[in-house]
């Protein structure tokens, strides 16, 4: 890999943009170059683009303020060519996306997407950096198809199933049977806050579109195979889950019931948990958590308020693991959803893939 990579943010003006401007204003191996949005933002600076619309606690990075924004579809050439990869997470429609994807992915520059657009592309990795980064192999299939030496799109996973997926991954080897998850998600997650929905103040919508579906079917594609220049999803478990948007400003929780073949302890599993690592920790990526699955034996934990920036918002909290009368466990999860579940976990995937090589 190379000392240091030039950046472009598409969809910098968002709420998952902003986040990815924050955590890279001191990276040590990414420099932000380019910032790219619609066309109605083109030409203004950051801050005038962004305007009243910036929901990060500190102020806009000095570095990044007075950059002039570009245009995402009619600047592609440029913005190619002036970056290493960039990071994507516009909001348009996914037909949209996908064809914006691919046309940077085309021009030789690679793709780190937050979007959903291309999540069950066959041959478009889905990665949780700790759980599946085998299926990294499967850009060399990708490229072929694009026509491609460099470019290529790689996506993270459904910001809802990075809470309970990582903790359920050590498990595995037991044979998880099946998996009923309860998720509830923060306002975040829909880019809001408070101040811009104030009607979920004091409230509860148990109805997120197209949530129970990605977080149905996308665990089976993190934990499928590569097979014929594809990734064929898993067939095992069964998963069910329900969403719900509560009044919480950062950090989805989950509540998981599972069932095994082979039935582990309670303490072996607390053991498996606490001795989880994948390549981020041992490759000492610099957003990797040093632990990346926390259990808390209090009963009262993990919060939200209390736990979401545990290890600068890149772990995962579990508590409350105990027996069930209808499955054999049931235990709570939770995760920063635009830290772990977007930015971050993008962060972590170009990461990984510049220190694999993937970005040279």
């Amino acid at each position: 890999m190379k000392d240091n990579y030039n950046v472009g943010i598409i969809g910098a003006t968002g709420m998952v943009g902003q986040r990815f401007i924050e955590l890279l204003a001191d990276h040590p191996w990414f420099t932000v170059t380019v910032l790219a949005a619609s066309a109605r933002s083109a030409g203004k600076t950051y801050k005038e683009a962004v305007g009243s619309k910036w929901a990060m606690e500190g102020e806009i990075p000095a570095a990044i303020a007075d950059m002039v924004v570009m245009d995402a579809e009619g600047d592609a050439e440029k913005i190619a060519e002036a970056v290493d990869f960039v990071f994507c997470a516009v909001n348009m429609k996914k037909d949209e996306i996908r064809a914006l994807e691919e046309k940077y992915a085309r021009l030789e520059c690679p793709v780190v997407s937050n979007n959903s657009a291309h999540r069950h592309t066959p041959d478009v990795p889905m990665i949780i950096p700790e759980v599946n980064p085998e299926h990294l192999e499967i850009i060399e299939a990708q490229r072929k198809r694009l026509g491609t030496k460099k470019g290529f799109i790689a996506v993270k996973s459904n910001c809802s199933i990075q809470s309970y997926v990582p903790a359920l991954h050590p498990l595995m080897k037991y044979g998880v049977t099946k998996v009923l998850a309860t998720t509830y998600q923060a306002i975040s997650g829909a880019g809001k806050t408070f101040e811009t929905w104030p009607e979920m103040v004091d409230n509860l919508i148990p109805y997120i579109g197209g949530e129970e579906e990605k977080s149905e079917i996308e665990p089976l594609k993190v934990w499928g195979k590569i097979e014929n220049g594809e990734i064929v999803d898993a067939e095992e478990p069964s998963i069910t889950t329900q969403c719900l948007r509560v009044p919480v400003s950062n950090g989805h929780t989950a509540a998981v019931f599972v069932s095994f073949e082979d039935t582990p302890s309670i303490e072996q599993i607390k053991e498996d948990w606490k001795n989880f690592k994948g390549e981020p920790q041992d490759l000492e990526l610099p957003h990797a958590p040093k632990q990346f699955l926390h259990y808390f034996e209090e009963d009262d934990r993990p919060q939200a308020k209390t736990d979401r920036m545990l290890e600068g918002g890149m772990a995962v909290s579990i508590g409350r693991l105990r027996p069930d009368k209808q499955y054999d466990y049931k235990f709570v999860c939770l995760s920063h959803n635009t830290l772990r579940g977007a930015a971050g976990g993008g962060l972590l995937l170009a990461e990984l893939l510049a220190k694999k090589g993937y970005m040279d």
